[in-house]
């Protein structure tokens, strides 16, 4: 069917040329003295035959040529056609006024030649900066359609503000939960380039890797279908932009959304850009139970610890206990007395003795 067509529009094309052009020859070939051949309706049907001979050899290319524009049109996010269609509009409009003005002015090879060249110089730009500027058009929308809520009083402080998550978050698994519990508020956006990272780690060729990748999918599907939380995909890229981590603060600043994440580093990039940032590290630290010295707990020493007659045990939550004179007790569980809590990077830590050991002295 698409060939038939290009086929037709290839006589469209030489029958008019062919009326245009074709009495220029005749008067060159001294054929215009024939009133047969210097008829209007012979050089339409000539220009037609030529182009219907032209085609077998040109109607190949011009139809794989169509059916690649084709595929790439449909593989094109509708964000990037939307925004690149109306930029191309624009463009073509500023040229036609630009060549409206030029018309003022009687410059007959200026005239001719200049809309052409506009047309396609406006036309290229306009698509190209509709393209490439579609995120920060986006959010300018966006954040307009955020204040006008706000100004209705529509919605709550935070309650519509975009969750960007990012691969470490999802591997992490811990995010279904805090979803689940409805701690985490408005929409998740779960970027692209993202998911092809996740891919890209469950395709690996290390076991590890493979799995942790696998599970990231699993909690993405349980999140989509199993909670009651909107989620979004986000189809957009920044082709200048390589790293995944830059890539996420980019567009957490374009559409003035949350980046969640439990990546320290991650963490202090998007501090010192100013982009708000969620730590699943950060949430779980600050729900740890608070103890106390002096107070009593109840622990299993497992293993013994650095320094000498220490021993090591663990909270439920993975707090490490430190037993000075813990050693003997390994394996045993035993009441101690807490003697001091540390805060570090990596945890909280606590510092205790056996109560036994309290007793006797």
């Amino acid at each position: 069917m698409l060939t038939r067509i290009v086929q037709t529009c290839f006589l469209f094309v030489g029958g008019t040329l062919g009326v245009l052009f074709l009495p220029f020859l005749y008067h060159l070939t001294n054929l215009d003295q024939f009133a047969l051949v210097d008829n209007p309706f012979v050089s339409a049907i000539l220009g037609a035959i030529i182009f219907y001979l032209i085609t077998f050899w040109a109607v190949k290319y011009v139809v794989n040529f169509i059916k690649w524009v084709e595929e790439s049109l449909i593989k094109a996010p509708i964000l990037d056609l939307l925004f690149g269609t109306i930029g191309l509009i624009l463009g073509l409009v500023v040229a036609f006024l630009i060549s409206y003005a030029l018309n003022a002015v009687f410059l007959p090879v200026l005239n001719e030649i200049a809309p052409i060249i506009l047309t396609m110089l406006f036309g290229y730009l306009g698509f190209q900066v509709g393209f490439k500027k579609r995120d920060e058009l986006l959010s300018i929308f966006q954040n307009r359609a955020n204040k006008k809520k706000v100004a209705d009083g529509n919605t709550q402080k935070g309650s519509g503000q975009l969750k960007i998550l990012d691969t470490s978050v999802i591997i992490d698994g811990r995010i279904a939960d805090i979803c689940q519990t409805g701690f985490l508020e408005g929409t998740i956006v779960i970027p692209q380039f993202v998911l092809e990272e996740l891919q890209h780690i469950a395709d690996s060729s290390d076991v590890l890797k493979r799995n942790r990748g696998r599970r990231g999918l699993d909690i993405l599907n349980k999140i989509q279908k199993e909670l009651p939380i909107k989620v979004e995909i986000y189809e957009g890229d920044f082709e200048d932009i390589q790293e995944v981590d830059s890539k996420l603060v980019k567009l957490a600043k374009l559409t003035n959304g949350t980046v969640v994440t439990n990546d320290f580093n991650l963490n202090k990039v998007c501090e010192l850009q100013q982009v708000n940032v969620l730590n699943i590290n950060d949430l779980a630290n600050a729900v740890k139970p608070v103890v106390l010295p002096g107070e009593e707990m109840i622990v299993q020493v497992i293993k013994d610890g650095k320094e000498h007659n220490q021993g090591i045990a663990y909270l439920d939550d993975g707090t490490m206990i430190v037993v000075e004179e813990g050693r003997n007790h390994i394996g045993k569980t035993i009441t101690v007395l807490v003697t001091s809590v540390l805060q570090t990077s990596a945890g909280r830590m606590i510092f205790a003795k056996p109560k036994l050991l309290e007793k006797a002295l």
